[in-house]
C-alpha cells in the first residue's frame, strides 16, 4: 500500500506486515490471482506490481507467468522488507518507492498492475501518468480497488454498525473514498488516454473461522477502520464488538462467518506514440 486520500485517510495506517496479513492481506491473496487473469499476464511478460504491500500479487503474477520478470514498488520499508523475505524466486524484486515517482524506467513493463492501492493516493492521476509511463506501448495497465459502498462484506459490515452507533463517524467511511464506486476507475483510464478500456467486478468470498476470527483484526490498527477502533473508549469499543457479533450471527452460537467481497477492476492498452 501506498499514499494518502484527499478526504484524510493516512497511509501510515498501513504500516506493518504482519498485522496487515492478518487484516486484509488473507484477503488480497486470494483477489489477486483473479487480477491477474483479467490483465492477460502472460509468461514472460514483464510486470510491475504498484503498490505491492506484502507481495499477494507479485506472487499470484509468479504463479501463473513463471518465467516473467517482476518488480514490485511499496513505500513501506516494512512491507517491502516482508515482501523480500518471502518472495525470493530469481527475477522478483522489490524496490522502495513512491507510485507517484516510480523507480522504473519508461516503457520498461508489459503489464504494469496495481491492487487495492489507487484509492488511497492523494492523486490517483499521477499514480496513473507514472504507471503509463513505465509501460511500453501496446501494454496493458490494470488495477483493482474495493467495493467498500456496497460489495466489500467485511467493511461494510462494520461500517454500518460504527455509524449505527455514531452517525458522526459517517465521514470516517471507507465509502466515501475515491475510486470505489463502478465506473471511477474506468473513466480515470479513460481520462489518461488509455484504448480499449474494460472494467467489470471481482469477487471472493471472506471466510472466517469465528467472530473473534472477523473482530480480532480490527484491533490491529490497520487500515480506517482500524484507526477507528484504536480511537474509540473502551465502552464504546466493546458496544460496537457487541453489536457486530449480534449482526453476524444473531441469536446463534459462535462459528464461521461467510461474506462476500467484491472489487472494481479496470483494465486499458497503453497507446502507441504513432
Amino acid at each position: 500500500m501506498t499514499g494518502t486520500a484527499e478526504s484524510g485517510y493516512d497511509r501510515r495506517m498501513f504500516s506493518q506486515a504482519e498485522p496487515y496479513e492478518q487484516f486484509m492481506g488473507r484477503w488480497s491473496r486470494r483477489l489477486a490471482p483473479l487480477l491477474v487473469t483479467y490483465a492477460g499476464v502472460r509468461d514472460g511478460d514483464a510486470v510491475a506490481d504498484i503498490g505491492s504491500g506484502t507481495g499477494a500479487l507479485t506472487a499470484a503474477v509468479a504463479a501463473a507467468a513463471p518465467s516473467s520478470p517482476i518488480v514490485g514498488v511499496d513505500r513501506s520499508e516494512a512491507y517491502v522488507a516482508h515482501a523480500r523475505e518471502h518472495h525470493q524466486r530469481s527475477g522478483i524484486r522489490f524496490e522502495v518507492g513512491d507510485a507517484d515517482m516510480l523507480p522504473l524506467p519508461d516503457a520498461s513493463c508489459d503489464r504494469t498492475l496495481s491492487l487495492l492501492m489507487l484509492n488511497f493516493m492523494p492523486d490517483p492521476g499521477t499514480a496513473a501518468i507514472e504507471m503509463l509511463r513505465v509501460t511500453r506501448p501496446g501494454g496493458t495497465m490494470a488495477a483493482a480497488v474495493w467495493d467498500y459502498g456496497e460489495g466489500m462484506g467485511m467493511l461494510r459490515t462494520f461500517w454500518d454498525e460504527v455509524v449505527a452507533l455514531d452517525p458522526g463517524a459517517d465521514g470516517k467511511d471507507e465509502r466515501h473514498m475515491p475510486l470505489t464506486r463502478q465506473g471511477e476507475l474506468a473513466a480515470l483510464w479513460r481520462k489518461h488516454g488509455l484504448l480499449k478500456v474494460s472494467s467489470e467486478p471481482l469477487t471472493i468470498e471472506t471466510r472466517f473461522s469465528s467472530f473473534d476470527d472477523y473482530w480480532t483484526p480490527f484491533l490491529q490498527k490497520q487500515g480506517p477502520s482500524g484507526a477507528h477502533v484504536a480511537s474509540l473508549s473502551a465502552d464504546d469499543r466493546e458496544r460496537l464488538r457487541l453489536n457486530l457479533r449480534r449482526r453476524l450471527l444473531g441469536d446463534a452460537p459462535d462459528g464461521p462467518i461467510v461474506l462476500s467481497a467484491r472489487a472494481w477492476a479496470v483494465r486499458g492498452i497503453v497507446a502507441n506514440d504513432d
